[in-house]
């Protein structure tokens, strides 16, 4: 079981330390990120550390990878998130169709942290290989 000890700081800081390390979180924004924000930097990381794994076992060089990452949420409380929008840029010396597949996969099957949300968000990812747009 993982375990997390979180902190109150003042306000509405936090430090949340796991493992040895720790994280700030601040429900303002002013010197860490917000518990959604982090949640969906976990969401991109999670995908992308997928992506990598997928790419690196079949033998795709991978120069670099980014993500830019959008939420959309509930207008009132809890103002949950309704929609994850992700858009993944790679380069290197890659086949668009095992990028694509790689995404099709963390999403569908491997990436831990979106399967742990809410199962009614719309999810909508897309991606650019070497600078050229592709469909997802």
């Amino acid at each position: 079981m993982d375990e997390i000890y979180l902190e109150w700081n003042g306000d509405l800081k936090f430090t949340a330390e796991r493992a040895g390390f720790e994280t700030s979180i601040d429900g303002n924004q002013e010197t860490g990120p917000s518990p959604v924000g982090l949640l969906m930097e976990s969401v991109a990381a999670c995908a992308a550390i997928d992506v990598v794994v997928i790419l690196k076992k079949g033998k795709e060089e991978l120069e670099s990878l980014t993500v830019e990452t959008r939420a959309l949420r509930a207008q009132d409380s809890p103002q949950f998130i309704k929609r994850l929008q992700f858009t993944f840029h790679l380069s290197g010396s890659v086949d668009e169709a095992k990028a694509r597949r790689a995404l099709q996969l963390s999403f569908d099957k491997y990436c831990s942290v979106y399967h742990s949300l809410r199962r009614d968000i719309v999810l909508e990812w897309d991606f650019t290989l070497n600078g050229l747009k592709c469909v997802g």
